[in-house]
């Protein structure tokens, strides 16, 4: 589950904008020279187009030579369009064009959000359950000795399953309150507790985050539509360590532009995940993330970060998926996730008045990927992960 940034945290507002949601493609013609045989020119009545990013050249006419271009023979040099620029100017064009389709889907509504679900009573609970405040980021670093480092296993493995299953809900007229009553059920059955249900009022078990949600959606009475992506952020409280994890999933025909910005989402995290280790610098892991993001033109959003996670769910580190100069090194044994959220727009938000659903601004589709990791000697150890 994402951390929120503390007011006191520094936090960069400027917008990251895809370009390929703001510019057209324009059409790429050959440029093109006409030379008329008697050495006069022949002005050519033509809107400006560009080809490699050179523009159509205009010769104005001779004023010694009247004739109609019709009527005179004409050399025409032309610059060919390879088979394969053409191929990617048609590649390029369709895609743009799935991707206005994507802007013109109907904006998230909020719907119906059901009582909150109950935990029976054996199960041990966290100490922020029952107090309507939100608790403060832990200052310490949460690193574990080997008992604590077993237990967090088991709490990451039940997380990972719990999301699995999950994901197997999602299908289209299926609510995120199913959703979220089924990922309930399993995790009691398996004697934990969901570690988002009562988090500062946070009333479900699960967050679902759809399209432009970029996090923190409560589940609700919206049924799920062909086409949508849904982020599913499961943390589960068991033996006393939170596991945490989330993933996007597809519900039904997703378009080739949604399914590239989750793919390079999920890339993201682990290029991150690949520089962790015993004397990193935390750093590293923002630089990769926007390296790759950059790549396809998506913005990495700087509100939410990753953190620390064990016996407290959340606490320093605080982990930045974009570029920047913080210090800090990882240490061995130390747990915490890695969770970067991209936009196909700007990174921009804006809450509903439930204080935790987050959206883009200009309503653009967000991804997000998320595991929590033990550092080694030698690397990471993904633990949510089985």
């Amino acid at each position: 589950m994402a951390s929120l940034l503390s007011p006191a945290a520094p936090v960069r507002l400027q917008s990251k904008v895809n370009p390929c949601n703001v510019h057209a493609l324009l059409m790429a013609l050959p440029q093109t020279k006409i030379f008329p045989k008697d050495g006069g020119a022949c002005t050519l009545s033509s809107k400006l187009s560009l080809f490699a990013g050179s523009p159509f050249t205009h010769f104005p006419s001779s004023a010694s030579v009247r004739k109609p271009c019709s009527q005179r023979k004409l050399v025409i040099v032309s610059k060919k369009v390879s088979g394969l620029q053409e191929a990617m100017r048609i590649k390029r064009e369709r895609e743009l064009q799935s991707a206005n389709k994507v802007r013109r889907r109907p904006p998230l509504r909020r719907g119906r959000v059901s009582p909150r679900l109950t935990v029976p009573d054996h199960i041990p609970k966290p100490p922020y359950v029952g107090s309507p405040e939100l608790p403060e980021l832990a200052s310490e670093y949460q690193i574990h000795d080997p008992e604590g480092i077993a237990r967090m296993r088991e709490a990451c493995e039940l997380a990972s399953r719990v999301l699995d299953y999950a994901g197997t809900l999602v299908r289209p007229s299926v609510t995120t309150d199913e959703i979220d009553k089924a990922v309930h059920h399993m995790i009691i059955e398996a004697g934990a507790y969901p570690s988002p249900l009562g988090y500062g009022r946070f009333p479900k078990s699960v967050c679902t985050s759809i399209n432009e949600c970029m996090c923190h959606g409560i589940p609700d009475s919206r049924q799920l539509q062909d086409g949508d992506i849904i982020n599913i952020d499961v943390t589960v409280y068991l033996n006393g360590y939170h596991g945490d994890t989330s993933k996007t999933f597809f519900c039904g025909n997703v378009s080739e532009p949604l399914k590239r910005l989750v793919k390079v989402t999920e890339e993201c995290m682990e290029r991150g995940i690949a520089v962790c280790k015993d004397g990193a610098s935390f750093k590293k892991i923002g630089k990769r993330i926007s390296e790759h993001a950059e790549k396809y033109g998506y913005g990495v959003v700087e509100r939410f970060v990753g953190h620390g996670v064990g016996t407290v769910f959340h606490s320093q580190p605080i982990i930045y998926h974009h570029r920047n100069e913080e210090s800090g090194c990882m240490v061995e044994g130390q747990t915490f996730t890695i969770e970067p959220i991209l936009t196909m727009g700007s990174i921009e938000c804006v809450t509903w008045p439930d204080n935790w659903t987050t959206l883009t601004a200009d309503g653009g589709i967000a991804a997000q990927f998320e595991h929590t990791i033990l550092i080694t000697r030698r690397g990471a150890e993904i633990l949510t992960k089985h």
